[in-house]
């Protein structure tokens, strides 16, 4: 887990979990850059320890992880008393892919490669 603060944060936490490290690195330098606050997480144990740290505002979560799904994550933090938006950042960008994760519980899905 990587905790990076923006040179101006404005307290908003952004978690990103995305077990690519090299991805994980570009977005979180990306969105700190921006002011905010990013925390890479590479799978779900380490969004877990994240979140005993204190809540996210925005969860930016990949499907394909190691142990356990971000379908599955997305379910959990849906479950939480405020949980966060959430946005399935994904290779999976097929229609029906779609569809199941915002049906879980996203907020929104982008599909990989992006800009």
């Amino acid at each position: 887990m990587v905790a990076v603060a923006g040179p101006m944060a404005t307290g908003t936490r952004i978690a990103v979990v995305e077990d690519e490290g090299d991805l994980r690195e570009v977005v979180v330098e990306y969105l700190c850059a921006q002011g905010l606050e990013a925390v890479g997480c590479g799978d779900g144990a380490a969004l877990d320890a994240a979140l005993a740290q204190g809540p996210f505002a925005v969860a930016l979560l990949d499907i394909n992880l190691p142990k356990e799904s971000g379908l599955a994550i997305a379910r959990r933090l849906r479950a939480l008393p405020a949980p966060p938006a959430i946005i399935m950042v994904t290779a999976l960008g097929e229609p029906v892919d779609r569809i199941v994760g915002l049906e879980l519980g996203a907020d929104d899905y982008v599909a990989k490669p992006f800009e």
